[in-house]
C-alpha cells in the first residue's frame, strides 16, 4: 500500500470513499411475481442483494409494484412483517394495487399484535409506529423526507437506524439539491448527511443552503452513489427494452396576462416579484388568474387538475366550475383520501387542489389536463405535480396550461434556469450509472467514470 504522502490528491481521496457493500440474500428471477418486468425483476433482485438499497426510478416504471415484491419476499424469509411507508393517499392507492397483484397487506392500526404480512402507513403517522416490530421498511417517495422540518426527518432516520432491511423508492431526486442524496444515504445507513457533504460538495459562496460538487471528486461521488442505489428514468438505462414505456408529447401552454397599470410611481409595473411580495402579487392578480383558469376548465368536458397556492383561491374557483371538488390541508384525512383518489377513479371531473397535498405518488393517467393558476419558485414542485399525469402508462399527450401576469416574469425565467439545470444534471446522472454499469453481466462494477464536461466545476 502506498503511503499517503506518494499518493496524489486523487489516489488520497480513494481511499477515503466509503461503499456500500452488498449484505442481503439472493433470489432467483424465476422466484418473483411473474407479473413483473424483466427490469423490475432485476431491481427488485438488486435491492434483495443489498439489505438497505434506494431505487430512484421514473414515474410509472412500477416501483409500486416492485417495492410490494421486495416487502413480500423479506417477510416471507424473515417470518416477519416489513412496513411501507406513503403520502396520504398514497397508501389507500397501494393497497389497491397489492390486492389486484395477490400481496397480503393491512393498513397498520395497531402494532401490538402483527402478523407475517405487509403493512401500511402514512408519514403523518408514524408517532403510531413501534419500529422494532418489524424487520424491515420501505420509504415511498423518499425525497417527501427533505421537505419535512428538521425533527420530522430526524426522527424518521433515527426510528428505523437498526431495522435490518431498509429501502427507499421515489422518482429520480433532485440532482439541484444534494441534501436529498445526503437524506437518503444517512437513512440508509451508507453515510451521513454531513460527511457526504464535506467528502464530495462545497459551499457555493455565502449561501450555506447551495452546494456544488468538488471538481476531483465528481467521479468517486458517482461511482458511491451507484454503490447503494440504482437511478434510471427508461428500462434501457439499465440494458433492458424501453417496449412500452414512450411517452406522449408534453404540450407547456403559457397564458401571460397584462396587468392594469398601477399606482406605483413608474411608467410600467414591476415585472420582478420576489418571495417578499409574492404572496401579495398573487392577491392583487388574483381575478385576471383564476377567471382564465375556469374559462379553460369550463370550455371543455375532460377532467382538469387545477393546482392553486391560496385557501381562498379555491374557494373563488369553486364557485366558477359547478362541478370541480377541492382537497384543502384543513380537511380531515379520510376525506381528502377519498377525494384524491375518487378523482383517479373518474368519480368528479375537476380536482382543485395545492402541490404540497398531492404531488407525490398519486397517479393521474385518466387526466391528461392540468392548469397551474398560481406559479411560485419551486421547480421541483411543478415537475412532480406535472409527474401526477405525465408518466409512463398516459395514453394521450399532456396539455399543462401555466398562468402568470407581466408582473411575474421573473418566476418563468427562474424555472427556465431551474429545468436547464436539472435536465442536464439528470442526464449526468443517469449516464454515471451506465458508465458504471455492465450491461452483458447485469451488475454494477466499480470502474472510473468520465462525466460530461458541462459538469466540471468553474
Amino acid at each position: 500500500m502506498k503511503n499517503i504522502y506518494s499518493m496524489n490528491y486523487d489516489e488520497f481521496l480513494k481511499t477515503k470513499v466509503q461503499r456500500h457493500i452488498e449484505s442481503g440474500f439472493d433470489v432467483e428471477t424465476k422466484e418473483l411475481n411473474p407479473l413483473l418486468f424483466d427490469f423490475q425483476k432485476y431491481c427488485v433482485v438488486k435491492a434483495l442483494n443489498n439489505k438497505r438499497f434506494a431505487l430512484f426510478e421514473g414515474c410509472g416504471l412500477g416501483k409500486t409494484f416492485q417495492q410490494l415484491e421486495w416487502s413480500e419476499k423479506i417477510c416471507r424469509r424473515e417470518g416477519r412483517p416489513v412496513l411501507i411507508i406513503a403520502p396520504l393517499a398514497v397508501s389507500g392507492q397501494t393497497i389497491r394495487e397489492a390486492h389486484r397483484f395477490g400481496y397480503d397487506i393491512e393498513r397498520l392500526k395497531d402494532s401490538a399484535e402483527l402478523e407475517n404480512k405487509i403493512y401500511i402507513t402514512n408519514y403523518d403517522s408514524i408517532d403510531n409506529v413501534d419500529a422494532g416490530m418489524f424487520v424491515g421498511v420501505a420509504l415511498d417517495e423518499s425525497s417527501i423526507i427533505k421537505n419535512f422540518e428538521g425533527k420530522i426527518r430526524n426522527k424518521i432516520i433515527e426510528m428505523f437506524r437498526h431495522l435490518e432491511y431498509k429501502s427507499c423508492w421515489t422518482a429520480t431526486p433532485s440532482p439541484n439539491d444534494p441534501m436529498e442524496l445526503g437524506n437518503h444515504a444517512e437513512f440508509l445507513g451508507v453515510m451521513s448527511r454531513n460527511e457526504m457533504l464535506s467528502m464530495y460538495f462545497i459551499h457555493d459562496g455565502g449561501d450555506t443552503s447551495k452546494w456544488r460538487l468538488k471538481g476531483h471528486s465528481e467521479k468517486m461521488f458517482w461511482e458511491w452513489v451507484s454503490s447503494w442505489a440504482i437511478m434510471i428514468n427508461k428500462p434501457s438505462d439499465i440494458g433492458f427494452s424501453d417496449k412500452g414505456y414512450n411517452l406522449h408529447d408534453l404540450n407547456i401552454i403559457e397564458n401571460i396576462l397584462e396587468t392594469e397599470k398601477r399606482n406605483n410611481g413608474m411608467l410600467f409595473n414591476d415585472v420582478a416579484v420576489n418571495a417578499t411580495n409574492f404572496n401579495k402579487e398573487l392577491r392583487l392578480t388574483i381575478n385576471d388568474r383564476l377567471n382564465e383558469a375556469a374559462s379553460i376548465v369550463n370550455n371543455s368536458n375532460e377532467n382538469f387538475i387545477i393546482w392553486i397556492k391560496q385557501d381562498v383561491e379555491g374557494e373563488y374557483l369553486r364557485k366558477l366550475i359547478p362541478d370541480a371538488i377541492e382537497v384543502k390541508g384543513s380537511d380531515n384525512p379520510d376525506l381528502k383520501e377519498r377525494r384524491l383518489l375518487g378523482f383517479a377513479n373518474n368519480d368528479f371531473r375537476v380536482l382543485i387542489t395545492k402541490a404540497k397535498i398531492a404531488q407525490f405518488g398519486l397517479n393521474y393517467q385518466n387526466c391528461h389536463n392540468q392548469v397551474f393558476a398560481s406559479l411560485d419558485f419551486s421547480f421541483e414542485m411543478l415537475y412532480q405535480a406535472i409527474r401526477r399525469s405525465y408518466r409512463y402508462g398516459q395514453e394521450k399527450e399532456v396539455n399543462i396550461y401555466i398562468i402568470t401576469t407581466d408582473t411575474m416574469q421573473n418566476v418563468i425565467k427562474s424555472i427556465r434556469t431551474k429545468q436547464r439545470k436539472f435536465d442536464e444534471m439528470q442526464r449526468a446522472m443517469v449516464d454515471a450509472m451506465k458508465t458504471n454499469y455492465n450491461v452483458e453481466k447485469r451488475h454494477y462494477t466499480l470502474k472510473p467514470i468520465q462525466l460530461p464536461k458541462f459538469l466540471k466545476a468553474v
